[in-house]
């Protein structure tokens, strides 16, 4: 709590007990008591309310923690260059806008994308990616000492204080880790998404088109015979 908040919460504290002194040192019960006593309570419990919203308007930022691993790019080779593109323009928005320490993108059974800290794992999705995925909802965990499945996401980069899950579909997810617990902000977990979506088209097109190209074609004038 900051300092002023605890000034005013002592000033609202000192009010209430001055109140309750002041009741049961008196030797009669007047109305000019009465109304006496009802301000002085409304005065101490509006100082200490004051005192609660001022601490959280000014909340005690959370110390960075120290992550293992080095800063670096890895990109799969089986993608194509618009696709390369959207994922290193879009990984460098996130990890310099937000609080992002790491951001890996795990598609198709695959890792396609690790960028910021590299961790060293072979990542596959655990049960909250999965939840994500089948829910296409985004999964935050604030604090991830919290959640006893985070070790899932160590593979990502070990000691995690915080992670977003953001689903690709059913076909893959974003996972984005921060520098320390309780970073990321509404802001940031919208800015994950609507990047997620346009990620998610990209990587769909070139599917549609595998998928295309590997059906057996058919033959329009076939042989009567």
């Amino acid at each position: 709590m900051p300092g002023p908040a605890r000034s005013v919460l002592a000033l609202g504290l000192i009010f209430l007990l001055l109140g309750l002194l002041n009741a049961a040192l008196a030797t009669t019960v007047s109305p000019e008591l009465q109304r006496a006593e009802v301000l002085n309570g409304f005065a101490a419990v509006a100082l200490m309310l004051v005192a609660a919203l001022w601490t959280r308007a000014d909340p005690k930022t959370a110390e960075r923690v120290v992550l293992p691993g080095e800063q670096g790019l890895v990109l799969s080779d089986d993608l194509t260059e618009p696709q390369r593109q959207e994922l290193a323009w879009g990984s460098q928005m996130l990890l310099t806008a937000t609080p992002a320490s790491t951001l890996l993108v795990h598609w198709n059974g695959s890792v396609i994308l690790r960028r910021g800290l590299l961790g060293s794992g072979d990542f596959q999705p655990g049960t909250i990616s999965r939840r994500a995925m089948e829910r296409e909802t985004v999964v935050s965990l604030v604090n991830t000492t919290l959640f006893p499945g985070r070790t899932e996401f160590d593979p990502v980069l070990e000691k995690l204080p915080a992670v977003i899950v953001c689903p690709l579909g059913g076909n893959g997810v974003v996972i984005l880790g921060g520098w320390s617990v309780r970073c990321f902000s509404q802001s940031d977990e919208r800015w994950l998404q609507g990047w997620a979506q346009r990620l998610k088209s990209s990587l769909l097109e070139t599917m549609n088109q595998t998928n295309v190209s590997d059906r057996p074609s058919l033959n329009s004038n076939p042989d009567p015979t």
